[in-house]
């Protein structure tokens, strides 16, 4: 066997044997992204389905993002056609219900699906606690750079995405993020961090 050979065969392949260990290493689902730590991209969308109890909404009426500073927003992109949607949607319904009375408000954006699909899937799902928005020609999503559903934004009191999930997040994730946003988590000197998923 000729060792010279060998030798300049194995140099030529570490980079390439390099190049597929970082691949592995990199988690697949991650999409980074430039606006945690921004301004959240300001809308204003149309009420589709007003949601229950407290956090109604009246139907019709207009979400205006820049009316709700002061307080933590949760934006999530979701469809009807949506199946990862379904997986979190209890949850996120469940913990709106649990901030009511608390500076926090839950916001459910309409992604490419349609006011009439969207509100036979909630009435399926058993209910929304929140109030649903359509995003016509989804100007919305494309100002979030949403990649596809379900994607969650977190936007902090003074207006900036602390925080962003892609897929269904975890009512204990979510919990987290709003208590580390809410003024007497803030006033501890915790600090948010920009984690996408």
């Amino acid at each position: 066997m000729n060792w010279k050979r060998a030798a300049i065969a194995v140099l030529a392949a570490a980079p390439l044997i390099a190049l597929f260990a970082y691949g592995f290493s990199r988690d697949p689902a991650e999409i980074p992204s430039p606006l945690p730590g921004h301004a959240a991209p300001e809308f204003t969308l149309a009420v589709f389905a007003p949601g229950e109890g407290p956090l109604m909404r009246p139907l019709g009426d207009t979400v205006r993002l820049g009316a709700l500073v002061g307080k933590v927003v949760v934006v999530n992109f979701w469809a009807s056609w949506c199946g990862p949607c379904r997986a979190e949607h209890a949850g996120l319904s469940e913990t709106a219900r649990q901030y009511v009375g608390k500076p926090v408000r839950f916001i459910g954006v309409l992604y490419n699906d349609g006011a009439a699909a969207a509100s036979d899937w909630i009435t399926q799902m058993g209910g929304q606690s929140y109030p649903a928005v359509m995003d016509l020609g989804s100007v919305t999503a494309i100002d979030y750079g949403v990649y596809g559903v379900p994607e969650t934004y977190i936007v902090d009191a003074s207006g900036r995405i602390a925080y962003k999930y892609v897929g269904p997040i975890p009512p204990s994730v979510l919990r987290q993020w709003i208590d580390s946003l809410l003024p007497n988590a803030t006033a501890t000197g915790m600090m948010p961090l920009a984690v996408v998923r």
